[in-house]
């Protein structure tokens, strides 16, 4: 079996389960999910490199479905013919999550409370299960499966594709050759349960959520902005938000000393690409369920297996972070790789510079590829 050789242009493909039950036992049917490709798979089916995808993202890992698409996938400074992971020699495969936020931008696919439920021909709305970071794993084991890939290279991504990235070395170590990390922990610390939920509070408050019952109204387009400015602010760093913006009022002819209405830059930046995300791309409810499967990424909860498993995993692992990561900070991930080499696992860690904060994984992984790329070949 192989696929159409990766020259850029990529294609959204469709899994489905007719029936999928929850690690919290919860039966959904007509399970689907979106999942992109780049690269041949050889005879052996043995050249895969997974790619789980971050908190507010999609598979949309490398390339464009189009010429004329104004970006390419988050990563494709480190994925494509001669870069860091190479497809012309690896099958770099990714999936859109459950319960993925961006169920309305027309490209992910994703079962969630924004989908219909079979059953009563409305959407899932709040009696959607609650999913783990484990569910998420799952899926994506059942397509590979189907696909008939026994072996992966390597399992990497970047904050919650990096969570997931442990999360098949734990769940599957006999399948599981290398995992690699960046901007990213093997457990949310206690105190990520705060941050998470201060980001999607917002959407709780605002009076047309409706306790998730929107669906046939109007939508909590107020709250779901804020939630997504609070989720880029944290993601970024002082320096980065200076050097982009400095002290520059939004309108040169409005002192925000003036008024309240008046704007800095800064915020009225973000302020409007949040706002755009909101009405375009992002589902209230999706959003909540994603970030409660974050949350309940962390030991000793239901469906999170990471941290009581990290003994177990004997993979090669290699930890990749920024210097200016306010969400995962550099300290707790070189204690995790001190942790993994007391118990006898290959682990590295690389830090590389930039004021990009969180974000920096994505826009500046090539800082790393040199790192990656030695790792998936040795």
């Amino acid at each position: 079996m192989r696929s159409a050789r990766y020259e850029g242009l990529v294609q959204k493909q469709i899994f489905s389960m007719p029936s999928y039950t929850t690690i919290g036992g919860k039966t959904i049917k007509d399970l689907k999910v979106g999942w992109e490709s780049y690269g041949n798979l050889n005879d052996a089916k043995d050249n895969v490199v997974l790619v789980p995808h971050f908190y507010s993202a999609n598979s949309h890992v490398a390339g464009k479905y189009k010429e004329d698409d104004l970006l390419p996938g988050y990563w494709d400074s480190i994925i494509g013919p001669g870069k860091a992971i190479d497809t012309d020699r690896f099958f770099v495969i990714s999936v859109d999550s459950l319960v993925n936020m961006n169920s309305k931008d027309g490209i992910t696919v994703t079962t969630g409370p924004a989908s219909i439920n079979p059953d009563t021909g409305k959407p899932y709305g709040m009696s959607f299960p609650i999913v783990t970071i484990r569910d998420f794993v799952r899926v994506q084991k059942a397509l590979l499966d189907s696909l008939g890939i026994k072996k992966l290279v390597a399992a990497g991504g970047v904050s919650m594709g990096g969570m997931q990235s442990y999360e098949w070395a734990a769940a599957y170590p006999e399948m599981v050759e290398r995992v690699f990390a960046v901007n990213s922990t093997s457990s949310q610390q206690p105190s990520a349960r705060v941050v998470l939920e201060a980001w999607v509070a917002p959407i709780k408050v605002d009076p047309k959520w409706n306790k998730g019952n929107y669906y046939d109204g109007p939508e909590p387009i107020d709250g779901l902005t804020t939630a997504l400015y609070n989720v880029t602010v944290d993601a970024l760093h002082h320096e980065s938000i200076t050097d982009t913006f400095g002290y520059q009022w939004a309108d040169p002819n409005k002192d925000p000393l003036e008024s309240l209405e008046n704007d800095f830059l800064s915020v009225q930046s973000i302020k409007a690409m949040s706002l755009l995300r909101a009405t375009t791309a992002v589902d209230a409810n999706n959003m909540l369920y994603m970030t409660r499967a974050n949350q309940l990424f962390v030991a000793g909860t239901a469906g999170s297996s990471v941290e009581s498993q990290l003994k177990n995993i004997k993979v090669k692992v290699l930890v990749i972070q920024a210097r200016t990561d306010l969400l995962f900070a550099p300290e707790y991930a070189k204690a995790e790789v001190v942790q993994l080499k007391k118990n006898g696992t290959h682990a590295e860690f690389v830090e590389f510079d930039s004021g990009g904060g969180h974000l920096s994984g994505i826009t500046e992984v090539a800082k790393a590829g040199d790192a990656i790329r030695k790792f998936l070949t040795t």
